[in-house]
């Protein structure tokens, strides 16, 4: 059983930044991603990012303004989000799965945390 706990959403201008961090506990991870929903939307793959090797993937509508990157030694699975638009707004959530290997599907992640709101205003 893995636990993990997200933080660092907040209400930010366009064009501005945030960090989320997840805090992860309980067991190994092959890989972590993070996935997002907005009102009335289905919950969308943002990024992931294989535990060990490092190798990350992205959806297209962040790439080159979202970077995803972990801290091993600390657990911790962080989300650098720059020039954030209106359209970034929902709950931000993170998700592991023991397997390795990179996939944006939701139904391959095993654990997921609370979320996180971000909401970035025009």
């Amino acid at each position: 059983q893995a636990q993990l706990v997200e933080s660092g959403g907040g209400l930010v201008q366009a064009g501005g930044s945030l960090r989320l961090s997840c805090a992860a506990s309980g067991r190994t991870f092959g890989s972590m991603a993070w996935f997002r929903q907005a009102p009335g939307k289905e919950r969308g793959f943002v990024a992931a990012i294989m535990w060990s090797a490092g190798t990350t993937y992205y959806a297209d509508s962040v790439k080159g303004r979202f970077t995803i990157s972990r801290d091993i030694a600390k657990n911790t699975l962080y989300l650098q989000m720059n020039n954030l638009k209106p359209e970034d707004t929902g709950v931000y959530y993170c998700a592991s799965r023991p397997y390795y290997g990179l996939t944006s599907g939701s139904g391959n992640y095993n654990y997921w945390g609370q979320g996180t709101q971000v909401t970035v205003s025009s």
